[in-house]
């Protein structure tokens, strides 16, 4: 076991830390053909689908680079080639050209009909991702190595649409059971070999990736939903990298293995528009008025947070100075109403801030009542009204690099990940003209309007912009910082 000389083992985490002992010991999977060692990640949440890349999944598969999509988005969200090498549009239709010389992890090559075959798939899913919600799109093969994608309407954001790791192109065996399989079906540097339900992972390096050898020999993946274990696990040695140390750990590690990130993620609390207290928006505004934002991040984040100023953070710099002020309705008087809020354990602050809330509401006259469970327990509640109000951290331009696919998404009639049931046609009509707007200044403008809309309804209530906390031991090189958490272990990333 690699143990730095300098880490503590703190007492307090001591438990925490000895629960885990064995879990990242190295898999039983081949360690590569190269020198080096395994790299050994402790993620937050289990797999939610059997890592199905039409689920939340795709962002772990992603984050382990095994899977890839058509285009990447570079640091200011702009579309980059990826599995294509380039595109071009002629009005509702895009044609992508592929990047020769890809193979898939069990030696296929990359075609269109695979490309056709990934993305068509998505396209007929149940949910459909995020990402085509309110698109309708579809794909065929276009001329030699070329594939066709064509959508409804013309829409500027195809190639940023086709970054989202949802839409990840695997080969054809993924695709032979009632779920799709990624396990030896991606085209990335690591292959996914084995998965054992909700514990653990195991890659191994591709040796015939086309982007060129893998620095590392594979990854070891231990999943560990309580935050004080991830950060234990760090401060033990006996784990590589953690994703989302939570903010009361921070300051009991050493300040140079960890390192905070401001990103695109706010938490938010969605109120039920449909029924029950809050179907008042006089209520919705009450409960608004009610909360203190700077005390949750003072209190719960201990600094490490940022005041929201609306739905977009300070990873979307551009958002604050298009903002202007927005009508809402006036507040009623609760009068003793009750109220049920709702959040999961997997992101280690969150209940604390839904207890904050629970003493702030109940000060401006709410009766209220907390229900916490693990998200993988708690969302198909949370998505079908269950709770009168839901505290999420949600990652505003996960899927695309730009809002409009989030804000459709979480706020449309039609929207697949809509908490508050929000059903409004002034919403609705803000949304589909910002979706239709061309890319730059005019698009984030009607982003900005969109927000606005939405922010006049209080069906949510933004409260701060989260900072992403990871940790990466001493000895660890090139591990990814990713705001838009695509990216974790790469091509690059390895043990000193």
């Amino acid at each position: 076991m690699r143990v730095p000389s300098r880490l503590l083992l703190f007492p307090a985490a001591l438990a925490a830390s000895t629960l885990l002992t064995g879990c990242f010991a190295s898999s039983d999977a081949t360690s590569g053909t190269g020198a080096g060692e395994r790299l050994r990640v402790a993620m937050m949440q289990p797999p939610r689908s059997g890592l199905s890349p039409l689920s939340d999944d795709a962002f772990k598969l992603s984050r382990w680079s095994t899977a890839e999509t058509l285009v990447r988005l570079n640091a200011n969200g702009d579309p980059e080639p990826a599995l294509a090498t380039g595109w071009k549009q002629s009005g509702r239709s895009w044609t992508f050209t592929l990047r020769e010389g890809v193979t898939f992890h069990d030696g296929t090559e990359l075609t269109a009909e695979a490309v056709v075959r990934s993305l068509t798939r998505a396209t007929a899913a149940s949910p459909k991702p995020r990402i085509l919600d309110g698109v309708e799109l579809t794909v065929k093969r276009g001329d030699a190595g070329t594939v066709l994608v064509t959508t409804g309407e013309e829409d500027p954001l195809v190639p940023q649409r086709l970054s989202s790791p949802q839409l990840s192109i695997l080969a054809a065996k993924a695709y032979t059971g009632e779920t799709v399989n990624p396990v030896g079906a991606g085209t990335g540097p690591f292959e996914l070999t084995k998965v054992n339900g909700t514990s653990s992972a195991a890659l191994d390096r591709y040796d015939a990736y086309w982007g060129g050898t893998a620095k590392a020999p594979g990854i070891d993946v231990t999943f560990v939903p309580d935050g004080t274990a991830r950060a234990a696990a760090l401060r033990s040695g006996e784990a590589d990298i953690v994703e989302a140390v939570p903010v009361s750990q921070a300051t009991l590690l050493d300040k140079d293995l960890i390192t905070e990130v401001p990103m695109p993620r706010t938490n938010t609390l969605y109120l039920n528009t449909e029924k029950g207290a809050f179907k008042d928006p006089a209520l919705r505004a009450a409960a608004r008025e009610a909360i203190d934002a700077e005390s949750l991040v003072k209190g719960v984040y201990e600094g490490r947070a940022d005041v929201a100023g609306g739905l977009l953070g300070p990873a979307l710099p551009w958002a604050a100075g298009l903002r202007e002020p927005v009508r809402r309705a006036k507040a009623g008087d609760p009068a003793g109403r009750n109220i049920t809020i709702g959040t999961f354990t997997d992101r280690a602050e969150l209940p604390e801030v839904a207890a904050a809330l629970q003493q702030q509401l109940k000060k401006a006259g709410f009766q209220v009542k907390l229900e916490v469970r693990e998200y993988a327990n708690i969302e198909s509640d949370a998505l079908a009204g269950a709770f009168d109000a839901f505290v999420l951290s949600r990652a505003t331009v996960l899927d695309s690099g730009d809002p409009a696919a989030y804000l459709y998404s979480d706020f449309a009639s039609d929207g697949s990940f809509n908490i508050p049931q929000l059903a409004d046609p002034a919403v609705d009509k803000a949304l589909d003209e910002a979706g239709a707007t061309p890319t730059g200044d005019a698009r984030r403008r009607a982003v900005v309007g969109a927000e606005a809309a939405v922010l006049a309804t209080d069906a949510a209530v933004p409260m701060l912009h989260e900072r992403v906390i990871q940790g990466d031991a001493a000895d660890v090189v090139g591990a990814a910082h990713d705001p838009r958490e695509r990216e974790l272990v790469t091509l690059d990333t390895h043990i000193r």
